[in-house]
């Protein structure tokens, strides 16, 4: 059974410098609202899929918290079977820290954004109003504006004529950019609000090429009360020239030297794989995901460079724990480290010539995307009984329940359906069906959840209960009716945050002034 941490302990052991992990097992909405500062947030039900990745070693030791503290002994239960040798649990949750007077903090990836607008405050890194780019746009200036975001996030909203070209990538490829655009053209750097684009244009600006940040990316623009593009694939990146490469390799040159990163021989790379069988290590892949799945270093992750900045409380849970970046050569891993060394980041390396070099020196390359299933899913699909869609359709149980998020209910559910999130059911499923004889059936999305969700429920008492084969997704293939909204969900849900354009206004504006606010204190 999980051991208990007070608040001053956990207080303590922040500030220490052993390696750890803190996680809060709340939903995103209830992290965002309120969170402890060195928190990584990750729901309960997504556990088993992202624990492996988050947190490697089985023996560094986790403290789970919630807001009470019941959330957090049943997600502390799962990691234990999962094999985690060291858990604890916050005595009283973030109620009792707060209670004992301790500090928390809202907003999401603040590390991150608040090192973001660090940057911008210090480097006097350059920006332009959505207004002012709108009113130049349509006097017929030249402008060629780079989306730091993901490919996807691109393709569902962008600064009208915008290209991808994610963060990680940029220094890699500015200079084909550049030298096939328009001689008179300013370069425009944007992401979906303020961190992606001020670490762009920071890495345009010490490289001395100008360019501009576009001041709160699409949400000001948004605000402005411009339009957005839907549905853009331009998301094809040039393939690097020599001149191109050799400049992204100087670059990382003399960033790597200026801010510390170090680096690993193949040798020393065998050693970091080694020692990451007794300790969490990080071993990251940066490239883009054709290059990943083409072939990556055995062992490696693949977490885009740009997404390794924004989501740094994601991606390096354990704390103290070392980081080593690989791409093909050097410039992208170098460059991914020099970030984490400016956030104060100790043992951070780049795998000095990357994939050319791990080829080079005989070994082999694992290829494709490695195949992950949640922890025990295997186990919980075989013991489960499986009902298909149409079988379910004629003949429904008296409790049918969908257990992922609220926004995956809203969008499709089967009929009469209820949403019981996993999460929360070991907590919420005796009100909705309080006799354990009643016959129930699970749903979720693809199925997997609803299978884990199952085993519990039969652990809890339950034992007619049956799966959806293959979720939503194959009730769907089978052309059945689906119910959408909230039906029947009495309380606004706190498990998703809105991002983006779901978004409404008020909620972009008050979360741009919080993200601006957090450089304040950086102003001389």
């Amino acid at each position: 059974m999980a051991a208990t941490v007070v608040p001053d302990t956990l207080r303590t052991r922040l500030a220490g410098r052993a390696p750890f992990a803190l996680i809060d097992v709340r939903e995103a909405g209830e992290y965002n609202s309120s969170h402890i500062p060195g928190a990584s947030p990750m729901p309960r039900r997504q556990l088993e899929s992202a624990m492996p990745h988050a947190v490697p070693y089985l023996g560094t030791p986790v403290v789970v918290c919630d807001d009470d503290g019941r959330r957090a002994r049943l997600a502390a239960a799962t990691l234990e079977r999962m094999g985690y040798r060291d858990v604890s649990v916050l005595d009283g949750g973030i109620n009792r820290w707060v209670t004992d007077g301790f500090a928390t903090e809202w907003g999401t990836n603040v590390p991150s954004k608040d090192f973001g607008e660090k940057v911008e405050v210090v480097h006097h890194v350059p920006e332009i109003e959505a207004k002012e780019l709108a009113e130049r746009m349509a006097r017929g200036e030249k402008f060629v504006i780079l989306d730091t975001r993901t490919p996807e996030e691109f393709r569902r909203f962008c600064i009208p004529g915008g290209r991808s070209v994610p963060g990680g990538e940029l220094a890699l490829r500015i200079t084909d950019i550049v030298k096939d655009a328009d001689k008179d053209a300013t370069i425009i750097v944007n992401c979906a609000g303020r961190t992606r684009s001020i670490i762009g244009t920071r890495v345009l600006q010490r490289m001395g090429i100008p360019a501009l940040g576009l001041k709160n990316g699409t949400a000001g623009w948004m605000l402005a009360g411009h339009q957005l593009e839907s549905g853009a694939d331009r998301v094809a990146l040039p393939e690097p020239s020599p001149a191109g490469v050799v400049a992204a390799e100087a670059y990382a040159a003399k960033v790597g030297a200026e801010d510390g990163v170090r680096t690993l021989d193949v040798a020393g790379m065998q050693k970091m794989i080694e020692r990451g069988r007794h300790e969490s290590v990080y071993l990251i892949d940066v490239r883009t995901r054709e290059e990943y799945t083409a072939g990556h270093l055995p062992g490696f992750r693949w977490f885009p460079g740009g997404q390794a900045v924004q989501r740094s409380d994601e991606l390096a849970v354990v704390k103290h724990a070392p980081l080593v970046f690989a791409c093909d050569r050097m410039a992208r891993a170098t460059l991914i480290a020099s970030w984490y060394r400016q956030m104060g980041v100790d043992e951070v390396y780049a795998f000095a010539g990357g994939t050319t070099a791990w080829t080079a020196a005989g070994h082999a390359l694992e290829r494709g995307a490695p195949h992950e299933v949640p922890a025990g899913y295997d186990a919980a699909r075989s013991a489960a009984t499986l009902i298909a869609p149409k079988a379910l359709q004629a003949s429904p149980p008296p409790a049918v329940i969908f257990v992922d998020t609220s926004q995956d209910f809203a969008r499709g559910h089967g009929p009469g359906a209820r949403w019981v999130p996993r999460g929360w059911m070991e907590i919420w499923i005796t009100e909705m069906v309080p006799a354990k004889d009643t016959p129930m059936a699970v749903t979720c999305t693809d199925g997997r959840a609803s299978a884990l969700a199952a085993a519990t429920l039969k652990e809890l008492g339950y034992q007619r209960v049956s799966v959806l084969d293959g979720g939503m997704d194959a009730w769907r293939a089978a052309g059945l009716p689906v119910e959408r909204g909230l039906a029947g969900v009495m309380a606004a849900p706190t498990d998703v945050l809105l991002a983006g354009p779901d978004r409404n206004f008020a909620d972009m504006q008050n979360y741009l002034r919080w993200e601006e606010a957090l450089g304040h204190k950086y102003a001389r």
